[in-house]
Order: structure tokens, then sequence, then C-alpha cells
């Protein structure tokens, strides 16, 4: 099994993804090397990820070059954390089937797709549909002054 270190610590220029790949070639079991760029300069973000073939080709890669110097950083090595997982409250109001890629922002700005994955509005009463668990305070809110207004009127 294939294990991924992080390799933190890179300096924030461009960086060649072979020269770094040729520091850990010594230890038996690298399989490639990652650079993480940003996607306007193509500069490298400060890490990269490597991967290598077991267990002790991670351990004995960390041990050998943690702290070793790159382009005039020490470099930091570590196991890869797997990504965290959305937390629990998120995941709440997806009951409906529909799988949510973006998650509304509060600002009341666009994601980045021009339209709303939610479709939060909707003319028809349909019962399934349940508001998003973070604005439900304020949609109740809302719909009692909307009540209220209609009562009066």
């Amino acid at each position: 099994m294939s294990i991924r270190l992080y390799v933190g610590n890179l300096p924030k220029e461009p960086i060649d993804r072979q020269a770094l790949h040729d520091i850990f070639s010594d230890i038996e079991g690298t399989i490639s090397t990652k650079v993480i760029k940003d996607r306007k300069t193509g500069k490298c973000r400060g890490f990269a990820f490597v991967t290598v073939s077991n267990d002790e080709a991670a351990d004995a890669l960390i041990e050998k070059h943690n702290g070793q110097t790159f382009m005039e950083s020490p470099l930091k090595i570590e196991k890869a954390l797997p990504r965290a997982k959305k937390p629990e409250k998120e995941k709440e109001g997806n009951e409906g089937g529909t799988k949510e890629t973006k998650t509304p922002t509060p600002s009341g700005k666009r994601n980045s797709g021009g339209k709303s994955k939610r479709g939060g509005s909707h003319s028809n009463n349909n019962d399934s549909i349940q508001p998003d668990p973070r604005w439900a305070a304020e949609l109740s809110k809302l719909k009692e002054m909307l009540a209220t207004q209609t009562t009066n009127s």
C-alpha cells in the first residue's frame, strides 16, 4: 500500500519537480513527487507530496531527509493526513438526495458557477425540501413577519 508524505517549508518560487524528486531518489520505493503550485503564478505554494511504496520507505525517507536543506530551506517531512470530511452540521440539510458541491456564502455572493446549487426559494410548497439549517432561524422569522403583514392588511 502506498504512503503519501507531506513535504513542507518549500520556498515560494518556481520549483522543478524533478529536482525535488532527485533528492529522494536514494530511498528505495519512491514512486512520485507532486509540487503544489499557485494556479495564477505557477510558483510553489510552499509544500509538495511524495508518494512511496510502503511504511518502511516512508519512515526511512522521513528519518533521512526531514530537516535537510533544499533551496536554502530546511524541509519538514511527515506522513500526510487524509483530507478532513465535512462536519455533520453541513450534511444534515442535504437529505433530499441532491449532491451539494459548494457551500453558499453568507455574504450573499454567488458561487463561482454563477447559479446557486441549493435552489432555496421555490414558489411551490414541497415539504420534502428542507431549508439549510444554518438559515432556518432567519427563515422562520421572515415567515412570521410575512404572516403578520398579511393578517394586518
